[in-house]
C-alpha cells in the first residue's frame, strides 16, 4: 500500500503513520512542518492545506492507494473540498477522520450512523455556522463545519471512494485536548479527589492506536460509508477509568463522587474542569456496532490509562494547544465541594 496523510505529525496522525509503517506500506505525509515532527521514513511533503498552489503541488506527488485526512479538524470545509479536488484523480480512496459532533442531536440524544447530521455546505467558509451575540440554543458552529467537510469528501471522491470515520473522544499517549493527562497529574497529587457523578456510569472513549487501526484497515479494504468509532456500549465506567488512574499512579488517594444536581448547582462546567463527566442524555450513548463488525477492536481502558502515564512520566510532551488550559478544577473550588459532601 502506498498511503498518503494529512497531517501525520500527531497524536491520531502520528498513530496512524507509525501503523501504516508497522504494515511496510509506503507513506508520504503533508503537513506545515509546524506542530510535530515528522516520522522517519516518511516522504515529507511541505505545504498549506489553505493554498492551492500547495495542494496543487501535492497532487503531483501521486499516486497513492489512499488519503487519510487527521489534519481537518481546524479546517473550513470549503478547504477540504479544494483539496479533496486536487487529490481525487491521484488517489484511489479518502479516509476521512470527521466526529460526533456532526450529529444533529449530539450529546442529548442517543445516536447510531442513521442519526441526523447538521446541515452545512460543502463550500462553506470559516464564519459558516458562527452563533451571533446573545445566541442560547445549542452550538453547532463546530458540528456544522464538519458535517460540511464530509460533503466536501464525498463530493469529490463519491460514496464508494469515500469512508467517514466519527470519534467520540479519542485517548492514549501524546493526548492534546488534556482530558486523561489532568486526571492522571490530579490523582497523582493523592489526597480526597472529586469525582463526579455515578460511577458506574458508561463512557466510551476510544485508544488512539485503535482508531489508527481501524482508519488503515478502512483504507486497505474499506468499501465506503461512515462509521462511528468509539469503544461499545457497556463496557467500560467513570468509575473503571478513575480506578484505573489510582492504581496505574499509584496514588494512595481517595476518590469523594459527587451527584450530579450538585456539581451543576457549584457551576462546575461539564467536560473540561472534571474531563469527560456530562450530564446530557447521549453523550456516551453512540451506537459504534456498525464499526465493531468491520473490525474496530477496543484494548482495554485501563491499559490507555496506563499507556498514556509511562508516556508521560518518561519526559513526553504533548503538542501545544489552546484546549489543554481547558481542563482541570482550581484546587480552592475542588475543596469547597469536596466539603459539601462531608469530605
Amino acid at each position: 500500500m502506498k498511503i498518503l496523510v494529512l497531517g501525520g505529525t500527531w497524536f491520531l496522525g502520528k498513530a496512524v503513520v507509525e501503523g501504516a509503517q508497522a504494515r511496510g506500506w509506503d507513506v508520504a505525509t503533508f503537513n506545515r512542518g509546524i506542530s510535530g515532527i515528522d516520522a522517519p521514513g516518511v516522504d515529507n511533503i511541505r505545504g498549506d492545506r489553505t493554498c492551492d498552489a500547495d495542494l496543487g503541488r501535492l497532487a503531483e506527488g501521486g499516486p497513492w492507494d489512499a488519503v487519510i485526512d487527521t489534519s481537518a479538524s481546524a479546517l473550513a470545509p470549503r478547504d477540504v473540498l479544494a483539496g479533496s479536488r486536487h487529490l481525487e484523480s491521484v488517489a484511489g480512496r479518502y479516509v476521512a477522520i470527521s466526529t460526533v459532533n456532526a450529529y444533529r442531536d449530539w450529546p442529548n440524544l442517543p445516536l447510531s450512523e442513521a442519526s441526523d447530521l447538521l446541515d452545512a455546505p460543502s463550500d462553506a467558509d470559516a464564519d459558516f455556522g458562527k452563533l451571533p451575540d446573545g445566541w442560547d440554543g445549542p452550538d453547532w458552529y463546530y458540528g456544522r463545519q464538519k458535517a460540511g467537510a464530509e460533503r466536501a469528501v464525498l463530493e469529490s471522491f463519491g460514496e464508494d471512494r469515500s469512508t467517514i470515520l466519527r470519534p467520540g473522544v479519542i485517548l492514549g499517549p501524546g493526548e492534546y485536548v488534556g482530558r486523561l493527562p489532568k486526571w492522571l497529574t490530579r490523582i497523582a497529587r493523592g489526597g480526597k479527589i472529586l469525582a463526579p457523578g455515578d460511577q458506574d456510569k458508561s463512557i466510551q472513549p476510544v485508544d488512539v492506536r485503535d482508531a489508527a487501526t481501524f482508519a488503515l484497515d478502512q483504507a486497505e479494504t474499506g468499501k465506503g460509508g461512515a462509521f462511528n468509532v468509539t469503544a461499545p456500549l457497556g463496557v467500560e465506567t467513570m468509575g473503571g477509568l478513575l480506578h484505573a488512574c489510582l492504581e496505574t499512579t499509584g496514588a494512595t488517594g481517595e476518590l469523594v463522587w459527587a451527584p450530579d444536581d450538585l456539581l451543576i448547582e457549584q457551576g462546575v462546567e461539564q467536560w473540561t474542569e472534571l474531563p469527560l463527566w456530562r450530564t446530557h442524555e447521549g453523550v456516551w450513548r453512540v451506537d459504534s456496532s456498525v464499526a465493531h463488525r468491520a473490525g474496530l477492536r477496543c484494548r482495554p481502558l485501563a491499559q490507555t490509562v496506563a499507556d498514556t502515564w509511562r508516556w508521560l512520566e518518561n519526559g513526553n510532551v504533548p503538542v501545544k494547544h489552546e484546549r489543554w488550559a481547558e481542563h482541570g478544577m482550581d484546587a480552592e473550588k475542588e475543596a469547597r465541594i469536596l466539603a459539601m459532601v462531608g469530605a
